[in-house]
């Protein structure tokens, strides 16, 4: 099992994180790339040219390797790290579960409303549950994680009111597929930058998804 209780397949392509050393799937990690000029530049879409430098997409493993200076050692040379990088990195990260849930909702693969996502969770359509980290809790309460599927709950209403194309939305759902996937995939990396010790997230605490 991987990071957020996904199964690692074989075949599955694997880096190694500069700060825990230990090598793990791509998609639980965030790739950096050095700049001509040696600024430090996150590649959260992991197409920019140049030898990657890979991290554990988690908030505490991110910070220490700013604050040991682990980027430069990793590249060999001195590197500029951006202020606010691990920030950046949050905001980033829910940008893209915003654009891939949006994409699903387009697609027909998404709905959000208690009365929608409970009816695709009781015909099994549901395969992701999405809700909002500032909801009611005995509202949340009511709904459940689809056998099989998964549960994300370190987005906030705004944010996921961005995917949904509305103000604020506290309940989401997800179908099967490969958009739900990317979703899954993605919100697992978001969700390793908002989880804190002692289980309380940190949704919201970072700059405002646009």
């Amino acid at each position: 099992m991987t990071r957020g209780g996904m199964t690692k397949t074989r075949d599955e392509a694997e880096r190694r994180c500069i700060v825990t050393r230990e090598a793990q799937p791509k998609r639980g990690l965030i790739r950096f790339v050095v700049s001509p000029d040696g600024l430090l530049v996150p590649d959260l879409a992991e197409k920019l040219p140049g030898r990657g430098i890979w991290v554990a997409a988690d908030r505490a493993a991110l910070e220490e390797a700013v604050k040991k200076r682990l980027f430069s050692k990793a590249a060999r040379a001195d590197v500029t790290v951006p202020d606010g990088l691990v920030d950046l990195i949050e905001e980033g990260l829910a940008d893209r579960v915003v654009h891939l849930i949006s994409l699903a909702r387009k697609a027909g693969e998404a709905v959000c409303g208690f009365e929608k996502v409970k009816s695709w969770l009781a015909e099994g359509r549901a395969k992701v549950l999405l809700q909002a980290s500032d909801g009611s809790e005995r509202g949340k309460g009511k709904l459940w994680t689809p056998e099989g599927g998964r549960w994300f709950g370190h987005m906030t209403s705004a944010e996921l009111g961005l995917a949904f194309g509305r103000e604020s939305v506290i309940h989401g759902a997800l179908a099967g597929g490969g958009l739900g996937k990317r979703v899954v995939e993605e919100a697992n990396r978001l969700m390793g930058m908002r989880e804190t010790n002692g289980g309380e997230g940190s949704a919201g605490k970072g700059k405002t998804t646009k």
